[in-house]
């Protein structure tokens, strides 16, 4: 879920509570706020805090919060985790420390804190292109083997193989994820159960329509699905999430502002044409069926 502000910069409270009604009404199973689409890093710790809070607040049960709670700092992991906890979340997504770049040992520690402070389940995130790491799969097997809740990977590094390699490791005892929308048929086609969705932001019926067609086997339907979602899936990362994906929310009346905190900003004209162009040619295609 992207975090909605104002044009001042300050949390956009009742477009939150939107987006929550929106992404419920089309069909989603999960949500999950306060992850990079959230802007995890340039929101203060009560606002994080309120986000979640809000998130499962307005969610009232109906589908589960996998609250971001991610962090290089362990403490400052353990601490989110522990207050998601208490707010009701469901689960939590956890990236792998980014910057410090620790050892597998550091890498397995650092989960092993976060699983300490809670029963329920844990999202591992592996996205090397941002952390600089990924988590090994023998450290998944380490992890799971002692902590039952760590039971499922968000997949971010764009490598097919690590769903073949997760799923040979560890078979059905691992909930696997994809982390790119591009990516969601081949790693559901390899044995992926999902996907967290930047897409899903704006599309979310048809995320969710693309994603059950691949899990019931219907391939065809499912391919024909991705072909032609895969041109927003693309240009979604025109410029560095979320800032295409505001733009279209802001089009499409979910958001009243398409703003975001630096270090990120506004997008370029010409990506802005480009983003929206496709948004609504997808809008076309798919209110003309």
């Amino acid at each position: 879920m992207a975090t909605p502000f104002r044009e001042d910069g300050s949390l956009a409270e009742s477009d939150l509570k939107k987006l929550v009604e929106f992404q419920i009404k089309n069909g989603i199973s999960g949500l999950v706020p306060v992850g990079t689409t959230g802007e995890c890093p340039t929101l203060s710790h009560d606002e994080h805090q309120r986000v979640v809070e809000l998130t499962v607040e307005t969610a009232a049960g109906r589908v589960p919060v996998i609250a971001g709670a991610g962090s290089n700092s362990t403490r400052e992991a353990v601490s989110l985790t522990k207050f998601a906890h208490e707010a009701g979340a469901a689960a939590f997504l956890h990236v792998v420390p980014y910057y410090n770049k620790p050892s597998q040992e550091g890498v397995y520690r650092h989960y092993a804190a976060i699983a300490e402070a809670t029963d329920r389940p844990i999202v591992l995130y592996s996205i090397p292109s941002r952390c600089g790491i990924q988590i090994d799969i023998s450290t998944v097997e380490r992890l799971l083997a002692k902590y039952p809740n760590v039971n499922h990977v968000k997949e971010a590094g764009g490598n097919v193989a690590r769903v073949d390699e997760l799923k040979k490791a560890m078979g059905d005892d691992i909930v696997v994820l994809s982390g790119d929308d591009s990516l969601s048929l081949p790693f559901i086609c390899s044995g992926a159960e999902g996907v967290i969705s930047v897409a899903s932001n704006v599309i979310p019926a048809e995320v969710v329509a693309l994603v059950d067609a691949a899990l019931s086997g219907e391939l065809k339907a499912a391919s024909q699905r991705h072909q032609q979602l895969f041109p927003l899936f693309k240009d979604l990362f025109i410029e560095p999430n979320p800032v295409p994906v505001k733009a279209c929310m802001k089009q499409l009346g979910l958001f009243e502002s398409d703003c975001v905190r630096l270090p990120l900003c506004e997008l370029q004209p010409k990506n802005r044409t480009a983003i929206l162009e496709t948004f609504e040619s997808l809008q076309s295609q798919l209110s003309s069926k």
